[in-house]
């Protein structure tokens, strides 16, 4: 980790730990190496058991924090902090155990939001922990149950399926908004079931296709027609595309 940014992490850590019902603080491992990214942050999760302080203490806890900005929730605060930008999301344990303790009754919501809060609760690396909640947590989340794996990814390949509907109509149409918004939700939630067939949570969109290159079961052909469909310096037919797009849903219908 980078002295500036090995400073700053302890910095909120030491600040944040201090607050009341502050059970846990991660931090994302991409936030540790730091080479002038473009995407670069960094990037904290807190887990509280309650009420974390108002926004305004929050802001004056922290410094001199330029541009600050937090959700309407409370759950998200962005800012800066020594021209390098900072982002911390506070998450309700008892919210998180509900989640994790039964996702099958909890699909509604997980197949809208996506399994991504599981990889940053089970990958991030710990700065704080208070009593050990997180090693639980984490323990329950090598054993997500077969019955939910198999739940999300019959809701993921619903929904490719769905924006796979989207595409053929805006390629018929001619509406290259729709295309290009139904594309890339066609892309997502593919790849989202490629995920859940080889039982690994999705990572941030930014590392989606890294983390497909790493699969143990990806699709015959796959990575032909995913290489064609985000193909732009060679224009292919929006009628054309569709196929493609077909060919690969079958595909990963087909898998597992």
């Amino acid at each position: 980790m980078e002295p500036k940014v090995e400073a700053l992490t302890n910095f909120l850590k030491t600040t944040i730990s201090a607050w009341n019902h502050v059970e846990c603080i991660t931090v994302d491992p991409r936030s540790e190496i730091f080479a002038y990214d473009p995407y670069f942050a960094l990037v904290i999760d807190v887990y509280c058991d309650g009420k974390v302080p108002p926004a305004n203490r929050r802001r004056d806890a922290f410094g001199d924090p330029g541009d600050f900005e937090t959700a309407a929730g409370r759950t998200k605060d962005r800012f800066f902090l020594q021209e390098m930008p900072i982002r911390i999301e506070y998450k309700n344990i008892s919210m998180m155990n509900t989640l994790i303790g039964n996702p099958i009754r909890h699909l509604k919501l997980l197949k809208n939001s996506g399994t991504y809060p599981f990889y940053r609760l089970k990958n991030n690396n710990v700065v704080y922990d208070a009593t050990g909640w997180i090693t639980g947590v984490r323990n329950a989340l090598d054993d997500f149950p077969d019955a939910a794996w198999e739940a999300l990814r019959d809701n993921f390949s619903a929904k490719m399926e769905h924006y796979l509907s989207d595409m053929g109509a805006a390629s018929f149409s001619g509406d290259k908004f729709f295309l290009l918004l139904s594309e890339s939700g066609f892309l997502r939630f593919a790849a989202a079931s490629v995920f859940m067939v080889n039982r690994r949570f999705e990572p941030s969109h930014r590392d989606y296709e890294a983390h497909l290159k790493k699969l143990p079961s990806v699709p015959e052909g796959f990575w032909t027609i995913w290489d064609a469909l985000l193909q732009k310096e060679r224009e292919i037919p929006p009628t054309k595309r569709f196929e493609f797009a077909r060919v690969l849903a079958q595909s990963v219908l087909s898998l597992g």
